[in-house]
């Protein structure tokens, strides 16, 4: 088995395939793509090559030729093709729709109105200061865990929802930490602050987390 994961070490997207990579437990090479160095290596030619849309994550398994871009693809192929040692999606169907749901409030909703590629517009064609990059993320984000936080006050226990890990998890987790760098008030939001302290304490997190990665500038 031959498996690559391209990505950036604070790309939350690349952070969410970490996560659950770590969590199948299986051995991977990882590939740092710096999004800021020389332009963004992601536009580099040798890049464009493995991923026309210029983006992180990308995972390639060598042995099966297969790459797959956008993280949530990438998650639930994942967990169709080693089921053990943990499910990322329940059984049943409306729980998968709900788990799903969840995902892509912060895939579709938050996160990319916040990435990298959008404060780089806002700045080159509407001249927006650092200032004003911080306070866009702050409002998309603080906009999209108000709802987030009322959702869980129904599902959550230790995890999302309830006891066991799902893919909401591994793709809340990143989020929290986009939001604590961009200065979002947490004690607003008791129930998701309480997933994200459990699911951090286990190693796989621990192991996926940013400063941890080769490519981490601290």
């Amino acid at each position: 088995m031959s498996l690559q994961l391209h990505g950036y070490w604070r790309s939350s997207a690349s952070y969410r395939v970490r996560i659950a990579m770590n969590l199948k437990e299986l051995e991977y090479d990882y590939v740092p793509v710096h999004l800021a160095k020389d332009g963004g290596e992601q536009f580099s030619d040798s890049f464009s090559a493995l991923n026309p849309a210029q983006l992180v994550p990308l995972f390639i398994d060598d042995d099966e030729d297969i790459f797959l871009n956008q993280s949530m693809a990438i998650i639930e192929y994942l967990d169709e093709k080693y089921p053990e040692p943990v499910k990322l999606l329940p059984a049943h169907k409306l729980d998968r729709a709900r788990v799903r749901a969840l995902c892509q409030d912060i895939g579709c909703d938050i996160q990319p109105i916040a990435n990298l590629r959008i404060l780089n517009q806002l700045s080159s064609a509407f001249e927006a200061d650092q200032a004003a990059r911080v306070e866009w993320c702050k409002h998309w984000i603080e906009k999209g865990f108000n709802g987030i936080e009322k959702r869980l006050n129904n599902t959550a226990a230790d995890y999302c929802f309830g006891f066991d890990l799902t893919m909401a998890d591994v793709f809340l987790v990143p989020q929290v930490y986009n939001a604590e760098r961009f200065g979002v008030d947490m004690s607003r939001y008791p129930n998701i602050a309480r997933v994200t302290e459990n699911c951090n304490e286990l190693a796989a997190f621990i192991k996926a987390a940013p400063e941890k990665q080769i490519d981490a500038v601290l």
